[in-house]
């Protein structure tokens, strides 16, 4: 552990007073820290009132971990719900109890399959695929998360899920034990999984020796900004700078413009009748009054009704 990282840990202990800071923070997640208290640091360095994250890390994965805070908890949603974009290495020979380098050595193989070999097999793993997830998860099991049953010895059966894997490149071999690999997918998908059974389904056994998320949703990791460099801002209008506004998690959804009027309704949590440019039901649209977030609101033909109000 870092200094910095040991210093915010210790003051994490400290108890300030909260504040009312709505936006964004994308951090630079390290290795060997979990989401959690990831989410607790910076919160803590805000002083903020609420916070939350966009998709959870696994303590030996780096990178994008976008971190809400305030009004922002509100958008986290469509964050969750956003394409990732990763890295990893999956090494062969080795099966683990995690499907990481964290957990103890299940099953072993001589196999190393070759480039063309891979580059062959990716199709297979491409698209709508069906996967088991790690049975050390954070998913539940009998109200109980999984990774507690497995560390406790316990079986864990956990049923195969539907996920969507847009994207998967070998990007090189550093050694015949290891491949790199860029992929691109959907909510839900645990890359862990995903390097486990590519493996078997070359022949082998593998796991991960390195994960990092470079992208969740619209957040990527070019804006990512490191929790040490965080900290060496201080608690002033320099932290604030580090901020994305709330709407980044809404990029993807078209803007209405609204009137004073129309702003004020919203905010009453009142409809706005359509006009003649009437949106079809179900279109979801973030209102704005002057470029500011007012509201989420959906159509259902015949008014824009407030889905959420944002307090900004």
């Amino acid at each position: 552990m870092s200094r910095a990282t040991s210093r915010t840990s210790e003051a994490a202990a400290v108890k300030r007073p909260r504040k009312k800071v709505d936006g964004w923070v994308v951090l630079d997640k390290p290795l060997g820290l979990g989401s959690t208290q990831a989410v607790g640091k910076v919160r803590w360095l805000f002083q903020a009132e609420k916070a939350g994250h966009g998709g959870t890390l696994d303590p030996l994965a780096s990178g994008v971990l976008p971190i809400a805070l305030g009004e922002a908890t509100k958008t986290v949603p469509f964050v969750m719900d956003g394409r990732k974009e990763y890295r990893f290495t999956l090494r062969f020979g080795e099966a683990r109890s995690t499907d990481d380098q964290e957990g103890e050595v299940t099953a072993v193989s001589d196999v190393r399959p070759s480039d063309e070999a891979i580059r062959t097999a990716l199709p297979r793993f491409t698209g709508e695929i069906e996967q088991v997830p790690p049975a050390f998860s954070a998913l539940k099991l009998g109200g109980r998360r999984a990774y507690d049953l497995a560390r406790s010895g316990q079986a864990v059966d956990l049923k195969p899920r539907r996920v969507t894997i847009e994207r998967l490149v070998l990007l090189g071999r550093p050694d015949p034990n290891h491949a790199d690999f860029t992929v691109t997918c959907g909510k839900g998908t645990y890359i862990r999984s995903l390097g486990r059974d590519l493996a078997e389904g070359l022949g082998t056994v593998g796991h991960l020796s390195f994960l990092r998320r470079t992208a969740a949703g619209p957040f990527r990791e070019e804006a990512a900004i490191s929790l040490p460099k965080l900290e060496a801002l201080g608690h002033n209008s320099r932290l604030l700078g580090a901020l994305a506004p709330v709407a980044t998690a809404l990029d993807d959804i078209p803007a209405l413009a609204l009137t004073e009027t129309q702003a004020t309704r919203l905010r009453q949590g009142q409809p706005l009748d359509l006009t003649r440019d009437a949106s079809p039901s179900g279109t979801l649209c973030r209102a704005e009054l002057d470029g500011k977030l007012v509201a989420l609101v959906r159509s259902d033909g015949v008014a824009f009704k407030p889905v959420r109000v944002f307090n900004l």
